[in-house]
């Protein structure tokens, strides 16, 4: 009698060299072949974000953290952990069960897109600006702009040292 195996919905958060992930294609081909080797069927693969590591992995500070959801039978995890670990070009791998998951809460923005998304309009004014030869200086907030060139006032401190009983400064000739 043959066992018939449900594959299950799991979210992987893979953590990749930021030097490595500047090739995308190659980043991904990688993320791709671990998963087909685990039989696995790719739902979503996307950019989460750039950021900097708590801690340093391999003599690496900065790493691109990449999101996907998978589906696999629950046995191929471990494979799926083992290929990244013998992996060179993947840093971390963590899986999750992502079974409660809906389809809006997969497609959902990462950080990566949002970036993507508010800078888009903002560069797509400026090219056009600079094909109509009208190129626009940046809005700039009067008020904040005078907050941060005013220089902040320092108090002469050098007439005054602390007691050591109290807290207030005391003059050198009280002393």
């Amino acid at each position: 009698m043959e066992t018939v195996v449900s594959k299950k919905l799991y979210e992987a958060m893979f953590l990749v060299d930021s030097a490595q992930a500047a090739d995308w294609d190659a980043t991904i081909a990688t993320l791709k072949d671990v998963l087909r080797r685990a039989d696995a069927e790719i739902v979503s693969i996307r950019k989460w974000d750039d950021r900097r590591l708590a801690y340093e992995i391999g003599r690496k500070n900065r790493g691109m953290y990449i999101l996907c959801y998978f589906r696999a039978d629950g046995e191929k995890i471990q494979e799926i952990e083992r290929a990244v670990q013998l992996s060179e070009r993947i840093m971390r791998v963590l899986i999750l069960s992502a079974e409660q998951m809906t389809a809006e809460d997969i497609e959902k923005d990462t950080p990566a897109s949002r970036a993507e998304k508010e800078a888009a309009p903002g560069e797509a004014k400026a090219q056009k600006a600079d094909e109509n030869g009208e190129r626009e200086s940046p809005a700039i907030d009067e008020a904040e702009t005078a907050a941060e060139l005013q220089e902040p006032e320092i108090a002469d401190v050098s007439e005054f040292s602390v007691d050591d009983e109290s807290a207030e400064p005391v003059e050198e000739d009280d002393r």
